[in-house]
């Protein structure tokens, strides 16, 4: 039976934490036995595909056990849907190992989904307490949290007007200045995401690093070994929903064939 238990803020005597056992994610695709349809999952969750009498069966991540503990910064290498995606949201509780466990400890804070949770429909005031609330915060915290965050968004009056009116750019301002306004024991990344003009985009850098920097446990999945090589002090490589590889980052960059010269090239 497959177990995930996501304890929230760790108590001052319990270091924040990851650990899974032996965890698989299974996604079964009922009457969908297409050619295409298998190539489109494969693409979406990676991993591999086995068929059943009543359909597919998608097996984004397979017997992965891995141990993250404070001061770890683990990066995530892998070609495209190799499950690097998947394995950040088991991490999150978004997936539940369909077998194995998944026990995570600590405030999680993830900037995979930044607009997740959000409605067109509703004001950037509006929108901040409900993404704020999803994202884990209490009501109070994200009401409270509305001028910090129209403030770094720079949306000015647009607080206050439908997020439908909103240019593209102003969506994802708002969006990263929610889902950034607390500092988590637990961040995850999937690459180092710009946002906005030059101007902004090097605002938010800094408040990204300075998450960073005092989160208990970072894990980053990035396609440039220079990032991964700065930020982090771990590695795992997966291929086909397994960790092949683990150890430093250099190790698994080179287990991996990574060129430091080409951007890209995990």
């Amino acid at each position: 039976m497959a177990q995930i238990d996501i304890k929230g803020k760790a108590k001052s005597t319990i270091l924040p934490s990851i650990n899974l056992v032996n965890a698989t994610v299974e996604f079964p695709i009922y009457n969908a036995r297409g050619r295409s349809i298998r190539s489109t999952l494969l693409q979406r969750v990676g991993g591999t595909v086995s068929t059943e009498a009543d359909g597919v069966t998608v097996t984004a991540l397979r017997d992965v056990t891995l141990s993250l503990n404070h001061g770890d910064r683990l990066a995530i290498v892998g070609h495209n849907g190799a499950g690097k995606s998947t394995l950040l949201r088991v991490f999150t509780g978004a997936y539940e190992p369909s077998s194995g466990s998944a026990q995570v400890v600590g405030k999680v804070a993830s900037l995979l989904d930044i607009t997740m949770g959000m409605d067109p429909e509703l004001t950037g005031a509006e929108n901040i307490i409900l993404r704020g609330v999803f994202i884990g915060m209490s009501l109070e915290e994200a009401r409270n949290s509305i001028p910090e965050v129209a403030a770094f968004s720079e949306l000015g009056d647009y607080v206050n007007l439908p997020m439908r009116t909103y240019s593209s750019g102003m969506t994802l301002r708002l969006a990263f200045a929610i889902s950034t306004a607390k500092s988590p024991d637990i961040l995850l990344l999937d690459e180092l995401i710009s946002v906005g003009d030059s101007g902004f985009a090097a605002k938010a850098r800094e408040r990204i690093e300075r998450m960073m920097n005092g989160a208990s446990i970072l894990v980053l999945a990035s396609h440039d070994p220079h990032t991964l090589r700065k930020y982090c002090n771990r590695a795992v490589m997966l291929s086909e929903g397994r960790i092949v590889a683990e150890g430093s980052v250099d190790d698994v960059l080179k287990a991996y064939g990574a060129d430091d010269e080409v951007d890209g090239s995990l």
